[in-house]
């Protein structure tokens, strides 16, 4: 997910200067989010939306990815790729044709089972059209071979920055939250359809690729490099990411002999190498507190540039050089387990990742510096909510998919559960929520219901007045 750079910044005062900020030039101008009307499903056509509340094109019904293999050759010098994404998948109906989101790129080719297929496009939505039509329940191979240069996108759900592939004057990086992912690979671009991942990047010497997951081998060609990646655990298409520049990589071991990668620009300074000692520390609170770290590996990707976000990409979060302090770092990797292990059911479920961030990197703040500095946070942020009069979090629309109610209200929400339930309740919470939905999708729903089966108590009305009434609830006492 993408978001400002923490919480303080957006109650106190980032949040013009983000929104001015952000807005830096890149070199790549952006091309502009599709909209088309959803289509159902009807004479075995796979659905060309997945009629997501805030983005009803976004995502395609009729199958289910298992695993995309990303192969891409990157021109360091024009920015240009020659890539082939396979998609193996399994049919959950039969299809005639089914639909990929995928914009901007020059298609050359399409195959279903290894034979050519027909297609054609419309704005995102790329439609397929097997030689042979698809049964119902059959695993099928999609290979598209496509070149081009990636575009930027504009989404109206993060008006302060462009998302997907962005090009910076030491590299490229990727965020895709919550549409970019389609700007450079086809993809069911989607939270619902989780999927393992391979990468497999070409690039010039000296160039360094960091991407999702362990990395497997890298491949000597003489004057160029391929890095081989591999994602084994599901993860939303958002999450996915590639980072090339010339970086300083630093490596360790975490809780359970976890590796840990981070990659620096080349003059990182001793200082932001430091941000992340506390990771490891960091590790252990939260596997203590929640479950045991969810993925293979973590680490982290600081970006050179005026870039004034973070995202938790699955096991590689993403840091600009304004959000390198505790509680960023903290966000990030508890989003590892709630928004990327955990991951939302549909978009308007966005609290259920910005909010559990929020709480989560001020119980680190409980953890480390005592309950009296966590209790002037969160009346802080308590203070801050009523003074902005922040709406729900429960509900947003499009543009206030990352506005700060979604964080400081989200964050609340859980801190007034907690005094309500009390310590041992709430976190059983959490841990309960967390083991019943890993690795898939859930809705505040689904949340609700857990807290409820826990505690023993009809919450309908908390959680009316905390995440969907207009008016800012009293602040949260202890009884």
């Amino acid at each position: 997910m993408l978001k400002l750079p923490s919480v303080f910044a957006i109650i106190l005062t980032q949040l013009l200067l983000l929104l001015a900020g952000c807005q830096a030039n890149r070199a790549l101008p952006p091309a502009p989010l599709a909209v088309t009307p959803s289509v159902a499903l009807k004479n075995n056509t796979g659905a060309a939306g997945l009629g997501d509340p805030l983005y009803p094109t976004l995502g395609n019904g009729g199958y289910d990815v298992l695993h995309y293999t990303i192969d891409l050759a990157v021109d360091m010098q024009s920015h240009a790729v020659t890539g082939t994404t396979t998609i193996r998948a399994e049919t959950t109906q039969a299809l005639s044709s089914f639909n990929l989101d995928f914009q901007g790129l020059q298609i050359q080719k399409i195959t279903v089972n290894a034979a050519p297929a027909n297609f054609q496009r419309a704005a995102s939505e790329l439609t397929i059209t097997p030689a042979t039509p698809l049964r119902n329940g059959e695993q099928f191979t999609t290979t598209v071979a496509y070149h081009g240069i990636p575009r930027a996108i504009d989404d109206p759900g993060v008006p302060f920055e462009k998302i997907g592939w962005l090009v910076y004057q030491p590299g490229i990086f990727v965020i895709s939250e919550p549409s970019g992912a389609m700007g450079w690979y086809p993809v069911n671009n989607h939270p619902l359809d989780k999927a393992t991942y391979t990468f497999r990047i070409t690039v010039a010497k000296p160039y360094i690729v960091a991407a999702n997951g362990l990395l497997q081998a890298t491949f000597d060609q003489g004057d160029t490099r391929t890095y081989l990646w591999e994602m084994r655990n599901p993860m939303a298409s958002y999450l996915a990411t590639i980072d090339i520049a010339e970086f300083k990589v630093v490596t360790a071991q975490g809780p359970h002999q976890l590796p840990l990668r981070n990659y620096f620009p080349p003059s990182a300074s001793q200082k932001m190498l430091a941000t992340f000692d506390t990771t490891g520390a960091m590790l252990q609170f939260y596997s203590d507190l929640i479950a045991p770290f969810p993925f293979e590996a973590y680490g982290a990707v600081v970006l050179d540039d005026n870039f004034s976000t973070a995202l938790e990409a699955q096991t590689l979060s993403i840091f600009g050089p304004n959000t390198l302090f505790d509680a960023a770092v903290a966000h990030e990797l508890s989003h590892q387990w709630f928004g990327d292990s955990v991951s939302v059911k549909t978009w308007r479920d966005i609290w259920l990742n910005e909010g559990f961030a929020t709480y989560l990197e001020n119980l680190w703040v409980e953890h480390t510096q005592g309950q009296a500095a966590f209790a002037a946070t969160m009346h802080n942020l308590y203070k801050s909510m009523k003074d902005q009069k922040l709406g729900p979090p429960g509900s947003p629309d499009v543009q206030g998919l990352f506005a700060p109610a979604t964080y400081v209200r989200g964050a609340l929400t859980l801190h007034a559960l907690r005094l309500r339930v009390g310590d041992a309740n709430f976190f059983k919470i959490l841990r309960a929520y967390y083991n019943r939905y890993q690795y898939g999708n859930a809705a505040t729903a689904d949340f609700i219901g857990v807290a409820e089966e826990v505690s023993g108590e009809q919450l309908d009305n908390f959680f009316n007045t905390w995440l969907y009434a207009d008016a800012v609830p009293p602040e949260p006492r202890a009884p």
